[in-house]
């Protein structure tokens, strides 16, 4: 694959945790919908080992994996946070610096609010 900057919008990826596939479908579906993401992958399987109130505690969860305009993951976190069963639900973002410019481009106009 070529080596392709980004070009319009900034770009983030934000990894979620969440404790089931339905919450994860759940989260999943609002986000698209709503046009706050592009795309959530739902990763089966992993195993989160952290600590809460002095304990270290052991959950097996599954991860999201959500592309959407860097402008709106201060709207996705507050999305997230309002749909998450968890106190405070793991909310993550990376800036995306480059990758394959039709996909990042596809990424930009699905979480393009179009107005009429």
């Amino acid at each position: 694959m070529a080596e392709a900057t980004l070009e319009g919008p900034s770009l983030s990826m934000l990894h979620v945790t969440v404790p089931s596939e339905e919450v994860g479908q759940q989260i999943a579906g609002a986000l698209v919908e709503g046009r706050l993401a592009a795309c959530v992958n739902i990763i089966p399987g992993i195993q989160s080992v952290y600590m809460w109130k002095g304990k270290v505690e052991r959950d097996e969860e599954h991860l999201l994996v959500i592309k959407t305009q860097s402008t709106l993951v201060p709207d996705v976190a507050a999305r997230v946070k309002a749909l998450h069963p968890y106190v405070e639900p793991e909310v993550v973002a990376l800036p995306i610096s480059g990758g394959s410019a039709s996909y990042l481009a596809w990424v930009a106009e699905c979480t393009t609010h179009k107005t009429a």
